[in-house]
C-alpha cells in the first residue's frame, strides 16, 4: 500500500510537468527573410529551454548505516548497514524564467538578424538603392514613346525614298532614336541585376531599420545579463520515495524545498551594465559593422537626393518648354517644320523618361531616408 502511494505520486508530478513542459514548447511556424538563422537558434534555445523547463528524475541505491536512517541520535546503537532506495522528481522554479528568456533571446537574436539581413543588403546596393521603383517608370515612359518614335523614323524613310526629306534629317531622327533604344537596354538590364541583389521592403525607413537592429541587439545583451543573473538563485523542490529495507517506516516518502543565493549576484549588476554599454558601444563604432557602413551610406543617399532634386527641376522645366515648343510648331504645316517637330518629340521623349526616373527615386529616397536626422 505504501508503495503503490508513492508510486502513484511521482507519476502525478511527472505527468504534470510533462504538460507544462508541452505547453511552452509551441513553435510558431512562420516564414520569415531569415528564415534558416531564425529556426536555428529558435531551436537551439528549445533544446536549451527544456533542461531548464523539465523536471529532473534522480534515483540512487546503497547501503546506509541502520542507526543512521533512524535519526542518528546517541541512544540509536549504528546497527548493522542497510540497502536503502531513494528516487523522485527535482524542479527548479528559476528554470522557469531561465527557459523563457532563453526564447525570448532567440526571438530577439532572430529580429536582429532580420534587421541586420535588410541593412547589409542596403548597404551591399549602395548608392543604387531605391531605383527598383525608378527604373520601372522609366520603363513605362520610354515604352509609351518609342513605337511613335519607330514610326517617325519609319515614315522619313518613306519620305526620303520620295525625295520628300534628305539623308542627313534621317541620320538625326536614327541617332535620337538609337539613344531611346540604348536607354531602354540599358533600363532593362539594370532591372535584371537589381533582381538578383537582396532589397529592401517597398517604403521601407532606412532610419527605423536601423534603430529596430541596435534595439533588437540591445535586447539580446540585456536578457543574456538577465540569464547570468539568473544563475545565483536556486528555488527547488524534491519529492519522492525514500526506503530502507529491513526497517520499519509508516511512509517511504520524502519532500524537500530549498532556497539557495549566491553572494556573487551583489557585483553582477554594475558588471552587467558595462557589458551592456560596451556592447552598444561596439555595436555603434565597429569599423566593418553594418549600422557604421548604412550611416555612411545614409549621407551618400542625402547628396544624392539633393542632387536629383535640382535635376528633376531643371528637367521640369526643359519638358514644358518643350511641349510648349511642340504646341506651336504642330500648327504650321511646312516640310521643315515637321523635321523640327520630330526633334522635338524624341527629344521630349528622352527628357519624359528622366523625369519619370527621377520623380520616382526620389520618392523612395525620401521614403529610405524619412525617419533619419540629418
Amino acid at each position: 500500500m505504501r508503495r503503490t502511494l508513492a508510486c502513484g505520486v511521482l507519476v502525478g508530478m511527472w505527468t504534470g510537468a510533462a504538460l507544462a513542459a508541452d505547453a511552452v514548447g509551441t513553435v510558431r511556424d512562420r516564414s520569415e527573410p531569415a528564415q534558416g538563422y531564425c529556426e536555428r537558434v529558435r531551436g537551439t534555445s528549445r533544446a536549451e529551454a527544456a533542461l531548464e523547463l523539465a523536471p529532473e528524475v534522480f534515483a540512487s541505491i546503497g547501503a546506509v548505516n541502520a542507526g543512521d536512517a533512524q535519526g542518528g541520535s546517541d541512544e540509536t546503537p549504528l546497527g548493522s548497514p542497510k540497502l536503502r532506495l531513494t528516487a523522485g522528481l527535482g524542479y527548479d522554479f528559476v528554470g522557469l524564467y531561465r527557459g523563457h528568456t532563453l526564447r525570448s533571446r532567440a526571438e530577439a537574436e532572430c529580429r536582429r538578424y532580420q534587421a541586420l539581413a535588410a541593412l547589409q543588403g542596403a548597404v551591399q546596393q549602395g548608392t543604387r538603392l531605391g531605383e527598383t521603383a525608378a527604373l520601372q517608370a522609366r520603363a513605362r515612359a520610354l515604352a509609351e514613346s518609342l513605337p511613335r518614335a519607330e514610326t517617325l523614323v519609319s515614315q522619313l524613310r518613306d519620305e526620303l525614298r520620295d525625295g520628300g526629306a534628305t539623308l542627313e534629317e534621317l541620320n538625326a531622327v536614327q541617332v535620337r532614336l538609337d539613344h531611346l533604344r540604348t536607354l531602354a537596354r540599358d533600363t532593362e538590364q539594370a532591372q535584371a541585376r537589381l533582381a538578383l541583389e537582396p532589397g529592401l521592403a517597398e517604403g521601407q525607413d532606412l532610419g527605423a531599420l536601423l534603430l529596430a537592429f541596435e534595439s533588437a541587439d540591445d535586447q539580446v545583451e540585456a536578457l543574456s545579463g538577465g540569464l547570468r543573473k539568473a544563475r545565483a538563485w536556486r528555488l527547488s523542490v524534491r519529492g519522492g520515495y525514500d526506503e530502507v529495507f529491513n526497517v520499519d517506516q509508516d511512509t517511504p516518502l520524502f519532500g524537500q524545498l530549498t532556497l539557495g543565493y549566491n553572494l556573487g549576484n551583489l557585483w553582477q549588476g554594475r558588471a552587467n551594465a558595462q557589458a551592456r554599454e560596451g556592447r552598444r558601444q561596439e555595436t555603434r563604432d565597429a569599423v566593418e559593422g553594418a549600422p557604421r557602413q548604412v550611416r555612411q551610406l545614409l549621407g551618400e543617399l542625402r547628396i544624392t537626393e539633393q542632387g536629383e532634386q535640382q535635376r528633376l527641376r531643371e528637367v521640369s522645366t526643359l519638358v514644358s518648354d518643350l511641349e510648349g515648343q511642340l504646341r506651336e510648331v504642330e500648327r504650321l504645316e511646312t516640310r521643315q517644320v515637321r523635321r523640327f517637330r520630330d526633334y522635338l518629340l524624341l527629344e521630349l521623349a528622352r527628357l519624359k523618361a528622366e523625369q519619370a526616373y527621377l520623380g520616382a527615386h526620389l520618392k523612395t529616397l525620401q521614403s529610405l531616408l524619412g525617419g533619419v536626422k540629418s
